[in-house]
């Protein structure tokens, strides 16, 4: 909670309950700004069960207050659901902007931000993790993740191995007092937190889009084969597509022809 704006105090102390990830967190927000209304936690371990008791606070009249620890609520938290639930319920909803952890830190990479694609956090074991960066691979525009600071040395490298060396940015506590923006290749970022170490706070990467390069058949036929090696053949097709800019249709064609496949369908 960095930045807040007047409305939002304003909303927040005029609410029946405040809903938070960390009631103690909120409340040194509260504090500071002489605000009473009590707070609730509403997190990923309470959601399910506190639900239905939000729901008959609100078919009773009462008006409910969503916040965050950080960036913006409902970006990957339990938030929607009790927005679900409420438009299910035809109670009336408002949203206050304040800081996006994804998009401040779009906007401070320095990567093109006229196309971007959100994917949250990434998979937590190395396999699906690999899987996911291929299928996103030729997705033209930059890639936002969010990632814990334990795996970000081991999640970099695996970008890198997916989607190509592409410039990235790492932003990490952003609108907050130690707010840190480190640009470089993913090769160059994953050697650094290999090296220094997991950094402390909340974690964005950011990643370039796919570069079109001009690549002739026998260099696009050794990358598609080395690709094939390693992936399976539908995340072979979309890595070689993004490395390269080539079609992935003449990509997948290539690949039936050096696997010696049948084309589906």
């Amino acid at each position: 909670m960095g930045d807040i704006t007047l409305r939002a105090l304003d909303v927040l102390a005029g609410a029946d309950a405040i809903l938070c990830e960390d009631t103690r967190v909120t409340r040194k927000l509260l504090t500071r700004h002489n605000i009473a209304t009590s707070s609730l936690a509403y997190n990923d371990h309470n959601a399910r069960r506190v639900l239905p008791r939000l729901m008959e606070r609100l078919n009773n009249g009462d008006s409910l207050a969503l916040v965050s620890d950080a960036g913006t609520p409902l970006i990957s938290d339990p938030g929607y659901r009790l927005v679900e639930a409420a438009i299910e319920a035809d109670i009336p909803l408002h949203t206050l902007p304040g800081a996006s952890a994804a998009l401040a830190g779009l906007v401070l990479s320095g990567l093109p931000t006229d196309g971007f694609f959100f994917a949250g956090f990434s998979a937590p074991r190395q396999t699906a993790r690999r899987r996911r960066f291929a299928e996103l691979a030729a997705v033209p525009g930059s890639l936002i993740f969010f990632e814990s600071a334990r795996r970000l040395a081991a999640s970099l490298s695996d970008m890198r191995d997916a989607l190509g060396d592409r410039p990235a940015a790492i932003a990490r506590e952003i609108t907050k007092l130690h707010e840190e923006v480190r640009r470089g290749t993913l090769s160059e970022l994953a050697a650094h937190y290999a090296d220094a170490g997991p950094p402390r706070g909340e974690i964005v990467i950011v990643v370039a889009p796919p570069l079109a390069q001009e690549v002739d058949a026998d260099a696009l036929r050794a990358a598609v084969t080395e690709a094939l090696g390693e992936f399976s053949l539908r995340d072979a097709v979309a890595q070689v597509a993004a490395e390269t800019g080539r079609p992935r249709r003449e990509i997948y064609r290539l690949a039936l022809e050096i696997t010696g496949d049948e084309p589906d369908g």
